[in-house]
Parts: C-alpha cells; sequence; structure tokens
C-alpha cells in the first residue's frame, strides 16, 4: 500500500516537475516579434507565437519585424530631377517592415541576420541606395507640379517599383517635405539645371508679371475704393455740415423771427397803448384848449373880427337850432304814425292769438286757484319747479331768436345799455344824478371830446353800480314775492320775464288799450314765464319788425313803459311800501334818464355844428394853439423870441456862420466836443456856472486834456482864418 502511494507520489512530483521544467523551457515572443529556433534539422523554426526551447538542443534568435521609418534627404544639387529638368528639394520617409511570412522572415535572417534586421543604422545602409534609386526614377516620370499635385500616383508608383525588397516589404511612403531648389543651388553648367532654370525663370516671370498685374490691379482697386470712401465721406460729412448749419441757420431764424415778433406785437401793443394814451391825452388838452381858445384867439386876434364871428355864428347856431328843432319834430310825428301803423298791424295778429291764449291762461289760472287753496305750500313749491323750468325754456328761445335774427340781438343790446344807464342812475341819488347830467350837457357843449370821455367814464360806473343795484331789487323782490325761495337767480329770471312780457304785451296792445289790457291783465295773472313763452312764440315777427322800427324806440319804450306800469300792478301789490316806491322811483329815473340823453344827444349835434362853422371861419388862419396860465404864454413868446434872434445871429455873423459850419454839415459833433472840454475840468457846477467864455477858454488850456487843448486850438484857428 505504502509502494502505491510512493509510486503516486514519484508519479505527481513527476508530472508537477514536468510541468515547471516545460514552462522554464517555454518561450514566448512579443508582438512585433520573430523568433527562430535552430534545432537538430536543416532548416529553422520560425514562429511568431511561441515555442518550447530546449538548451543545448535548440538555439533561439529573436528577430524585430515591426514598421521601421528610413528618411531620403535630396536638397540643393543632389535634389531630385523632375520630368520638366525641375530640380526639387526633397524628403521622403519609406515605412518598410519584414513580411509575416516565414519564408520571408527565414530569408532575412539568413541573408542579414536577425541583429542587423533589427537595426535601424543597417536598414539604412541597405536600403538608402535603392530608395534613392527609385525616387529618381519615379520622380523623372513626373513634372514638379505634378509631383506637387499627384502625391497618391507617386507613391504608388514608388512602391510599384521597390516591389522586391528581400523579404522586406515596403508599407508606405510619404512626401515630408517637397519644395523647388533655389535657382542659386543649381549648377548652371549642368543641361539639365539649365534647362530647368530657364523654365524656372520663364514661369516665375510670367507668374511675378502676373502677380505684379494682380497687385497693381488690386492696389489700384483699394486706392480707388479708398478714393470713393473718402469722397463719400467728405460728401457726408459737407452735408452733416450743411444740414447742421442750415438747421442752425432754420433755428437761429425761427428764434430771430419769434423775437421780431414778439417784439412787434410788444411795440405794437405799446404803441396802441400809447396811441390810446395820446389820443385821450390830445382829447383831454383839446378839450382844455377849446376852452380858451376863443380868450387866446380873443388876445391874438382882433377883437372886433372874433366878436362878429362868434354874433354870426350864434345867429347860425340859433337858427340850426330852431331848424333841427323843427325838423326832429317832423321826424317824431312821422315816426309815431309809422309807429300806430305797425303796432295796430301787430295788435291785430296778436289779438287773435290772445283770444285763444286767454281761454287756455283762464283754465290754467282757475286750476292753480284751486290748488293753492287746497295747499298753499305746495303750490309755492311748484310754482317755483314751474318758474325753472319757465326761465330754461325762455332762456333757450331767446338764444335761438339771437342767433337766428341778428337785429334783434343789435336791438336788444341798444336797449340794454338804455336800461344800464337807467340803473345806473336809480342807484345813485336824485341829486347827483343832476349834477352828472348837467356836466355831461356842460362837456357836450365845450367839445366832442370831452363829452364822449365823460359818457364812457358813466357808463363804466353804472356798469359797475348796476350789478349791486340789481341785487338789492332782486333782493327784495324775492323776499316780497316768494319768502323761503332758495335761488335768487330764479326769481330774478320770473321778474325778468314779467317785465319782457309786460313790455311787449303794452306795445303790441297799444292800439286797442281797453279791451287789450283787459286780456294782457288776465294773461298777466297767470304765472308770468308760462305767459311770456307764449308771448314770444306769438311776437317772434312783431319783435323783427320793432327791431327794424329802431329810430322809434324812445316813444316806444315810454309807451311801453306807461302800460307796464298797469300790467305790473298785480305783481306791485305783493311788494312791500319800500319796494314799491323803489320801483316806482326807478321808473321815473328812467324816464328822465331818456329825455336826459336826448337832450344831451340834441347839444352834441348843436356843438358839432358849431364847431363846423367855427372851422370854416378859422380855417385859413395860422395859429399856434398853446395852453396854460398867463406865466406859460410869457415863457413861450419868450423862447420865440429867443429862437428867433439865434437864428438871426447865425445867419447874419460870418464868426459863428463859421465856427458851427462843420457841425451844420455833420462833419464834427458839438455835443462831443462839449463834453470832452467840460470831461477834464474839475472845477465844481458852481465855479462852471461862474466862468466867462475867456476864463473858461484859459482854463480849458491850462488843466485840459491835450485832446481838449486841441479843440480849443482848431476853433481859435477857424475864427482867427475867418478875420
Amino acid at each position: 500500500m505504502e509502494f502505491i502511494f510512493v509510486i503516486i507520489g514519484l508519479v505527481v512530483f513527476f508530472i508537477v516537475a514536468m510541468f515547471f521544467l516545460y514552462a522554464k523551457l517555454y518561450k514566448k515572443v512579443d508582438q512585433g516579434y520573430a523568433m527562430i529556433v535552430n534545432t537538430t534539422r536543416a532548416t529553422p523554426i520560425v514562429t511568431l507565437t511561441g515555442r518550447l526551447v530546449i538548451p543545448v538542443l535548440h538555439r533561439m534568435e529573436i528577430m524585430n519585424i515591426s514598421l521601421k521609418n528610413i528618411e531620403i534627404d535630396r536638397r540643393g544639387k543632389d535634389g531630385l530631377i523632375c520630368k520638366d529638368n525641375i530640380r526639387a528639394d526633397i524628403k521622403v520617409a519609406f515605412f518598410v517592415r519584414v513580411n509575416s511570412l516565414e519564408d520571408d522572415i527565414l530569408a532575412v535572417a539568413q541573408s542579414i541576420g536577425c541583429e542587423r534586421a533589427s537595426d535601424q543604422s543597417t536598414l539604412e545602409e541597405l536600403f538608402s541606395a535603392k530608395f534613392s534609386e527609385a525616387l529618381k526614377t519615379v520622380g523623372k516620370t513626373l513634372d514638379f507640379v505634378e509631383l506637387y499635385q499627384e502625391r497618391d500616383m507617386f507613391r504608388d508608383k514608388i512602391k510599384a517599383e521597390l516591389q522586391n525588397l528581400n523579404g522586406y516589404v515596403l508599407e508606405d511612403a510619404a512626401i515630408d517635405y517637397l519644395e523647388q531648389t533655389p535657382i542659386e543651388s543649381l549648377d548652371k553648367d549642368n543641361i539639365l539645371d539649365a534647362q530647368g532654370i530657364r523654365k524656372i525663370t520663364q514661369l516665375t516671370s510670367i507668374e511675378h508679371i502676373s502677380t505684379n498685374d494682380y497687385m497693381r490691379e488690386e492696389q489700384m482697386k483699394i486706392k480707388k475704393k479708398d478714393v470713393e470712401t473718402r469722397e463719400t465721406i467728405l460728401e457726408l460729412e459737407r452735408q452733416e455740415k450743411d444740414a447742421v448749419a442750415r438747421q442752425q441757420r432754420e433755428v437761429a431764424s425761427v428764434v430771430a423771427r419769434e423775437e421780431a415778433e414778439t417784439m412787434k406785437i410788444q411795440e405794437e401793443e405799446r404803441l396802441k397803448h400809447e396811441e390810446a394814451r395820446i389820443a385821450t391825452e390830445e382829447k383831454i388838452e383839446v378839450a382844455e384848449e377849446n376852452k380858451q381858445r376863443e380868450v387866446e384867439v380873443a388876445g391874438l386876434n382882433r377883437m372886433r373880427v372874433v366878436v362878429t364871428e362868434k354874433e354870426q355864428v350864434k345867429r347860425a347856431q340859433e337858427l340850426e337850432v330852431v331848424e333841427r328843432e323843427r325838423a326832429v319834430e317832423l321826424e317824431e310825428i312821422d315816426k309815431e304814425k309809422a309807429l300806430e301803423v305797425e303796432k295796430k298791424n301787430i295788435a291785430d295778429v296778436v289779438r287773435e292769438r290772445v283770444v285763444v291764449e286767454k281761454s287756455v291762461a283762464i283754465e290754467e289760472e282757475e286750476t292753480l286757484r284751486v290748488r293753492l287753496v287746497a295747499d298753499a305750500q305746495r303750490e309755492k313749491e311748484a310754482a317755483i319747479i314751474k318758474a325753472e323750468g319757465e326761465a330754461q325754456e325762455a332762456l333757450v328761445k331767446e338764444i335761438k331768436a339771437a342767433e337766428a335774427d341778428e337785429k334783434k340781438a343789435i336791438h336788444k343790446a341798444k336797449e340794454y345799455e338804455v336800461l344800464a344807464g337807467g340803473r345806473l342812475k336809480a342807484s345813485e341819488l336824485d341829486s347827483q344824478a343832476k349834477i352828472k347830467e348837467a356836466d355831461g350837457i356842460e362837456a357836450v357843449q365845450a367839445a366832442p371830446g370831452l363829452a364822449e370821455v365823460r359818457v364812457q367814464e358813466a357808463k363804466a360806473d353804472a356798469d359797475e353800480k348796476t350789478g349791486l343795484a340789481d341785487a338789492k331789487v332782486l333782493e327784495e323782490r324775492l323776499i316780497a314775492q316768494a319768502i323761503g325761495d332758495e335761488k335768487i337767480g330764479i326769481a330774478a329770471a320770473k321778474i325778468k320775464e314779467a317785465d319782457a312780457e309786460a313790455t311787449r304785451v303794452m306795445g303790441e296792445a297799444e292800439a286797442s288799450k281797453v279791451a287789450d289790457l283787459l286780456q294782457a291783465q288776465a294773461a298777466g295773472d297767470e304765472k308770468v314765464g308760462v305767459a311770456a313763452a307764449k308771448v314770444k312764440e306769438a311776437d317772434a315777427g312783431a319783435t323783427r319788425l320793432m327791431g327794424e322800427a329802431e329810430a322809434s324806440k324812445i316813444a316806444d319804450r315810454f309807451a311801453a313803459e306807461a302800460q307796464g306800469l298797469e300790467k305790473k300792478f298785480i305783481a306791485m301789490q305783493q311788494m312791500d311800501d319800500n319796494t314799491r316806491s323803489h320801483e316806482e322811483f326807478r321808473m321815473n329815473l328812467d324816464l328822465t334818464h331818456e329825455q336826459t340823453m336826448q337832450r344831451i344827444k340834441s347839444n352834441v349835434d348843436i356843438a358839432h355844428d358849431q364847431a363846423e362853422v367855427l372851422s370854416s371861419a378859422l380855417g385859413d388862419a395860422n395859429i399856434d394853439i398853446v395852453g396854460g396860465n398867463g406865466e406859460y404864454f410869457e415863457k413861450f413868446v419868450n423862447a420865440l423870441a429867443v429862437g428867433k434872434s439865434i437864428d438871426g445871429v447865425a445867419d447874419k455873423s460870418k464868426l459863428v456862420s463859421k465856427v458851427i459850419e462843420g457841425y451844420m454839415e455833420g462833419e464834427e459833433s458839438l455835443t462831443g466836443d462839449i463834453k470832452e472840454v467840460f470831461a477834464g475840468l474839475t472845477a465844481g457846477s458852481g465855479n462852471v456856472q461862474n466862468l466867462t467864455v475867456s476864463a473858461f477858454l484859459a482854463q480849458v488850456m491850462k488843466s485840459g486834456s491835450t485832446e481838449q487843448q486841441d479843440l480849443v486850438k482848431k476853433l481859435m484857428g477857424s475864427i482867427s482864418k475867418d478875420n
């Protein structure tokens, strides 16, 4: 049993020992290498993987069969000659390796040896000449340009030329460097180089010429483009500057024009203001001078002629007044006749409408009275609301009527103007009104200009005071008519509508006073605004006819006021005693104002005629009009005498004429010379006043400046030459 184990152990040991021995003797080969084993046979064994090598019996050699790089560099005189005899500097890299076939490997090993086959320098020695010969052979088949362009063909031809390399194989060939050999490196005595030089020179000269042409053309185009660009830039800059300058000019022009326009407007406004002020002053001065003109003319001219002319003027004025009064009376009669005819026609038209409106008004009045008896408070509120609507309706109708009829608007404006004057008189005391009227008459008789100024002032005061007077009257009427009314404007509108309605009804019903008066009173009992609106619609045509008869507005207003007082009797019954007395006073004052205005107008016409007569009488007289008291007149006469004396001295004296000749001709400035002479004096104003002419000249020559002394010398020289 033990023997078996021993045998098994020996067997196992032997197997293990054989395994380790085999592993020790087995040689492997790396990639890129080949192993050649010389055995006892005649032919060595080649392997690329590995095999068992027994010492003493076998000999192992390793050959490097990887790719090798062999470079062939030919430059200068040794450069490659191409087909066109142009020599090229070329550097070609050949990639060779031992062929992987066992026969080729064995052939290389036998011919070169494994160690030498793996040496780079040995390979270069072996193949340098062969590769150079192949380069020459292939290079001679290609032109220099083809060599550049057909590199693949060049490589293929080299590979075809180097087919048999004694066990080696050409893997690839690459041109690492290829350039034309410089002409300086060529041999001129060599026929091939000479031909190459000729061809190179020919080709390069053509290319140089073409290149130069292209370069010059490029430079020309660049220069041309630069010039065009510069011209464009300059043109754009010029346009920009022109635009900027034009804009600046336009801005400056606009600014200057606006400033000039502003100054022009300011100057025009100032001129208007000055003209108005001067015109006013002239009118005032003329009015003042006219007051004293008769006295001054009587003092300067013959009293007898003036008195005679005054008598003639007075007689002419009296005759003119008598004639005018007669003409006015005749015109008034004609106007009244025409007015009566027109009123009769209007009354006929209105009478028919009033009959219809009367029944409607009576029914509405009955209904209103029943409501008033039932509920007084409700009647008051309804009356207020209705009055507001009627006031708005009347306002709209008045606006439409004013837009449709221009003449009616003019008539109304003049009527309001007359009423405004009357309200002014109502706000003033009776004594003050009479004083203003007397002043107005006196001013009109004295001069039309002064009368106009005072009338304008009176109108301005009237406009200012009318508001206060109207406000007080309206407030009193509102308190009397409707206690608790909240809006004064509504009550004022009702009162104005009542006045307008009463005035129109009175004018329309004047021809038939009795019957129309009763109808108007019945219509006046109803709401003032309702009757006014209906009467306005019926009276549209009549109002236009009344506007055309504007000349008869005074007589018409008097008649209307007379009947208006009757129509407003019911309304006045609701007023208290103070309000009623004030209303009566206002009406009387309006009548007085109209009469006064007519007298003023007549006096204005008389004064105008008197002025024309006096103007024709004094038209040929050469009179200088001056104003002021006696002292002013004496100063004026003295100044006139001094001026005449100076003119006589200047005309008669040669010395003075010589001295002032340069100043009269504009060559020298008298005021400038006098200022320069006095500028250098140190004496006070009192000393200068006490100087005589000789002392003054001596002081100038002593203490004056050089320019002042030259002026004095020049003056003395002019006098000496004249003498």
